[in-house]
């Protein structure tokens, strides 16, 4: 298994980004976790992640693969569904790279080989992003004095940009983003919590404080608020957002570039303007449900 694969795996493990990883693990919860899986290593009180990453590099193929279907028993999470679900996710996303698929036999996680298709020719052509004004945020119907946070928001940005303050600029475009998805969901919560990809307690769907920026993504795009390029573009500024944490930044080794941000910024104002379409097209028509 190539390195990179590992080092995300050991992430997986450590949990620190909580809209990929459904559980953090301190130093204690390493060495159990490990010893639980039937593996032999105790915490050093190292750095985390580089420990972890140097655990599953001394495992032969039989215990790395106990760890990953570790990782993904729905035992280890209390049969927590959105936990399960986002675990799920995550490592298949990780293992496509290796032809490798977690599926279920049941409540049984299985290990199964499944080539990737990265024949990009085959996928639906997608739009160009081009640079965009921000939406009329004071139309759209949103909560009392959110639009002019947004705005603000959305000025400052682009005041980022031009002064090269890229890691700024990413921060307060994933901040931007999230907050104009939560009003969005606000103003139409039975449509946000009736969607598949709405997170789950006890059977019923979470309180939107207590959603991450992924879950606000997906179902974003399950029920048309954004577009098929636009939700895979986010999920990629949503990791870039995390670095607002220094040692996540230095978890990760990235520094956001000119290029990076002008892209991610391109992403982030055709989201904005595909959700402000969607509310003229929808509420303000008679069509939602939400507001009589």
């Amino acid at each position: 298994m190539d390195p990179t694969t590992k080092f995300k795996i050991a992430q997986f493990i450590c949990g620190d980004d909580k809209d990929k990883h459904p559980i953090y693990r301190s130093s204690s919860y390493l060495t159990r976790f490990f010893q639980d899986s039937g593996i032999d290593a105790t915490h050093d009180g190292s750095s985390r992640n580089p420990w972890t990453a140097s655990v599953l590099d001394d495992l032969n193929g039989y215990d790395l693969q106990k760890v990953i279907l570790r990782l993904a028993s729905p035992k280890l999470y209390g049969g927590d569904r959105a936990q399960i679900k986002l675990a799920l996710m995550t490592l298949n996303e990780i293992l496509a790279v290796e032809g490798l698929k977690i599926r279920f036999n049941g409540p049984v996680p299985e290990l199964v080989k499944e080539t990737p298709n990265y024949n990009f020719d085959d996928t639906p052509e997608e739009r160009e992003l081009t640079p965009l004004p921000p939406p009329n945020f004071d139309n759209l119907g949103l909560e009392s004095g959110i639009a002019e946070i947004l705005l603000s928001r959305w000025r400052e940005v682009q005041s980022c940009i031009d002064s090269n303050a890229t890691v700024s600029a990413v921060i307060m475009m994933g901040s931007m983003l999230e907050g104009f998805l939560m009003g969005t969901m606000q103003r139409n919560p039975q449509i946000a919590n009736s969607t598949a990809s709405a997170p789950k307690k006890d059977g019923k769907a979470k309180h939107f404080a207590e959603w991450t920026l992924n879950d606000m993504i997906e179902v974003a795009h399950e029920v048309g608020w954004i577009q098929l390029d636009v939700k895979k573009f986010s999920h990629a500024l949503r990791d870039f957002r995390n670095i607002i944490h220094p040692y996540q930044q230095l978890v990760y080794r990235t520094n956001p570039d000119r290029d990076t941000c002008n892209i991610s910024w391109l992403v982030v104002q055709a989201a904005c303007n595909d959700i402000a379409d969607w509310i003229k097209k929808n509420e303000f028509k008679g069509h939602n449900p939400d507001h009589r």
